[in-house]
């Protein structure tokens, strides 16, 4: 025998409605009349303007990050290629104070984080340098010192 009484499904359904500014989505137990679940939506994607000014800032801060890197590899490449110049100038010749002008004009001319990278390279290239430097003369100087020294005073002590 058949009954008009309608089945309560305790499964529930879903429905996806497209509108022409958003995605909204509805969760609804089958046996509600359609006002009941019309007021249970959800918005899933925000409007189209929200998500064109949203895709509009990702692509200026992709783009300034691009443009922020390039410039810093730009000058990290440039400072690479003047350090190792000025290494093999300064090897070839005897310019010490060369190294801390570079340092100084670098850290005006060039961004503030890569100039402390640049100094803190630079005051370790400068104090192996003075340190090799100073090492090579001191001993030139030392053997210079004692050979005049000896040369002295040996006469002084045969003599004696």
């Amino acid at each position: 025998m058949r009954t008009n009484t309608p089945k309560l499904h305790v499964a529930y359904t879903t429905m996806a409605h497209v509108f022409s500014d958003d995605i909204k989505y509805y969760v609804c137990p089958s046996h509600l009349p359609r006002s009941a679940f019309n007021s249970l939506s959800f918005n899933f994607f925000p409007p189209n303007a929200l998500s064109n000014i949203f895709s509009f800032f990702l692509s200026f801060i992709f783009h300034s990050f691009i443009s922020i890197c390039l410039g810093l590899l730009i000058s990290i490449y440039l400072s690479i290629y003047l350090s190792i110049y000025l290494s093999i100038y300064l090897s070839q010749s005897i310019h010490i104070y060369l190294y801390i002008y570079v340092n100084i004009y670098l850290s005006f001319f060039l961004p503030r984080y890569f100039a402390i990278y640049l100094s803190i390279y630079l005051s370790i290239a400068v104090y192996s340098y003075l340190s090799i430097y100073l090492s090579i003369y001191l001993s030139i100087y030392l053997s210079i010192y004692l050979s005049i020294y000896l040369s002295l005073s040996v006469p002084i002590y045969q003599s004696i």
